[in-house]
């Protein structure tokens, strides 16, 4: 069903999904959807941590996993993985140094009207197309 509708129609509808279900967080327990926030403090402290932040990332991962079962995953060329660490490394660091990851700076923050999160945003954008210019090269 979902495999037959057309690409712009599924990325709106997840992009209204990810604003609902940050503002349903935001409204129902005061909390930014800011996931590098919510996997550290499980990471962290994964017996301390509050529970609607395991439900929070049970969900991200079990909805992951069942709305792909219904649609078609076009494959994606590899990388190696000389390649593939030191890039997740600079994200996580990135992510520390910012205060924060796309999630929360570029969903929540934007929405609040945040200028930290502006200025984090267009660090994030820069950079990533920066890595994409230096990928394609390395290709």
């Amino acid at each position: 069903m979902l495999a037959n509708l057309h690409p712009y129609f599924t990325a709106g509808l997840g992009g209204i999904l990810i604003g609902l279900a940050s503002w349903l967080l935001w409204w129902g327990l005061g909390r930014i959807a800011g996931i590098s926030g919510i996997a550290s403090e499980v990471i962290a402290s994964p017996v301390q941590a509050d529970s609607w932040r395991w439900a929070f990332l049970a969900g991200l991962i079990l909805g992951g996993c069942l709305l792909g079962q219904g649609l078609e995953i076009p494959t994606l060329p590899t990388r190696p993985l000389n390649l593939l660490i030191p890039a997740g490394l600079l994200v996580g660091v990135g992510t520390v140094w910012g205060s924060g990851c796309t999630s929360g700076h570029g969903v929540c923050g934007l929405g609040r009207l945040s200028a930290r999160s502006l200025v984090a945003v267009g660090i994030f954008m820069a950079t990533g197309m920066l890595a994409v210019t230096l990928m394609r090269g390395a290709a």
